[in-house]
């Protein structure tokens, strides 16, 4: 497999909190975070919460369901992206521990991880060179 590497200049902008609501998907609710503060382009830069159910992607396309009643999130990173027709797309990667202490990581499928009580996002803007 190649190796591709994407280096891209720009700075940082504004920083952004959020709080997402029981029951909302974490990956949907990054992407509508970031349409409200119109960030068209932002990192992850913390996180807190749990979720009712996770569902991370495995390498074969299936999902790895991890079962509540809370998955706590240990750590969050991912970032938000601007596509060509304007739609925003978030790319979240994260550690989940669920209810016996077993740890599992890797990508959080979207539309499939709903948020159990509250879940606290810190988003920081990113302005590519190329858009400024």
């Amino acid at each position: 497999m190649p190796d591709i590497r994407l280096i891209e200049s720009g700075q940082m902008g504004r920083v952004a909190y959020g709080r997402i609501a029981p029951n909302e998907d974490l990956v949907q609710s990054v992407e509508k975070l970031c349409l409200a503060q119109g960030f068209r382009n932002a990192f992850v830069r913390g996180a807190l919460g749990s979720l009712i159910d996770a569902c991370l992607a495995n390498t074969d396309g299936s999902c790895q369901v991890i079962r509540g009643p809370a998955a706590e999130i240990v750590s969050l990173a991912g970032e938000v992206r601007a596509q060509e027709d304007g739609s925003l797309q978030a790319s979240l990667t994260g550690v989940v521990v669920d209810a016996d202490g077993l740890v599992y990581g890797g990508p959080f499928v979207p539309g499939a991880n709903p948020v159990c009580v509250t879940f606290e996002v810190t988003l920081e803007e990113w302005l590519p060179a190329s858009e400024s």
